[in-house]
């Protein structure tokens, strides 16, 4: 099986269009590792260690840096052999029962070297991937599973560092936009406490991580949480009186959470701003709720 990697030089598209397959990638994870599983990764591989000088031996360089990427996702018993070809795409691995893959990197690569981390981000995740058995249907689906889990494990601040733009060329590495890696990068970041924003040498990478920063925050500040806004109360009030009076209807389907009536009350289900697990809890005014997924406890007014 031969994946063919991450996409380069085509126009780049900016926003939100591949968000909810992004949070069900997350969702994957999460279901497939377990929260204590995710929670080895705590630390983002280190600048320092993916770093490649253009006086650096090339193959050598590109040797240290695939170990480097290979321990922060956990594959210490996998052996990638890399090498270098005209192709149009930025990489691909072969994906083998192992312990040998053997990648390609797109030649423009050795001479533009501080991105070669990222390509190799990319396809060392797919590696992990497949010993995990994790996969979504169809091509552009599974490249954006892998995009997220490489960014959610520790290893593609890389990606969206390598995304470069101005008024005569662009490039971006990756199935995610900008703004979805740093989405991604920011739901990491939350978890773990950390702060990646220090470790952007592109100044459009970093642009990109302080928009998905904004828009992972919003997670963190829907109803029935209690560090909604108060526009989000009132909306979460009127559409609580709503189900009351109307059991069984489903009101407004524009909203992230829904009210279900079961003969022991109304109750309100909503997605867990860590994993985007659904959780369902009683509609009866503060109570505090557990993600049996992720194990996240979290505040709420119902």
């Amino acid at each position: 099986m031969t994946d063919r990697g991450a996409t380069n030089g085509s126009p780049v598209v900016h926003g939100y269009p591949h968000l909810e397959t992004a949070r069900a990638a997350i969702t994957a994870l999460y279901r497939r590792m377990s929260g204590d599983g995710i929670r080895q990764y705590d630390a983002s591989v280190a600048p320092a260690d993916v770093a490649f000088a253009d006086d650096d031996d090339l193959h050598l360089g590109v040797a240290r840096v695939a170990r480097a990427l290979l321990q922060q996702l956990h594959l210490p018993d996998a052996r990638m052999i890399v090498s270098f070809r005209e192709m149009e795409h930025a990489a691909s691995v072969e994906l083998t029962a192992g312990p040998e893959y053997f990648i390609e990197l797109n030649d423009r690569f050795r001479t533009h070297r501080r991105d070669i981390g990222a390509a190799l981000a990319h396809e060392i995740t797919h590696v992990l991937l497949h010993r995990l058995g994790l996969s979504f249907p169809g091509t552009r689906d599974n490249e954006i599973l892998t995009d997220t889990v490489t960014t959610y494990l520790g290893a593609g601040w890389l990606l969206l560092d390598a995304f470069r733009e101005d008024r005569d060329s662009s490039q971006k590495l990756g199935y995610l936009t900008p703004e979805e890696f740093g989405y991604v990068l920011a739901k990491r970041a939350i978890v773990f406490n950390e702060d990646p924003a220090i470790w952007f040498t592109s100044p459009q990478g970093y642009t990109a991580y302080t928009k998905g920063k904004a828009q992972a925050l919003r997670d963190e500040q829907q109803p029935p949480l209690t560090t909604a806004g108060w526009s989000g109360r009132h909306r979460y009030a009127k559409e609580r009186r709503y189900a009351l009076d109307h059991p069984g209807e489903s009101g407004d389907a524009g909203r992230p959470y829904a009210f279900e009536t079961l003969p022991d009350g109304l109750r309100v289900s909503f997605p867990c701003p860590t994993c985007h697990q659904r959780i369902r809890v009683p509609v009866r005014g503060r109570v505090r709720a557990r993600c049996q997924l992720c194990h996240t406890v979290l505040d709420c007014d119902t």
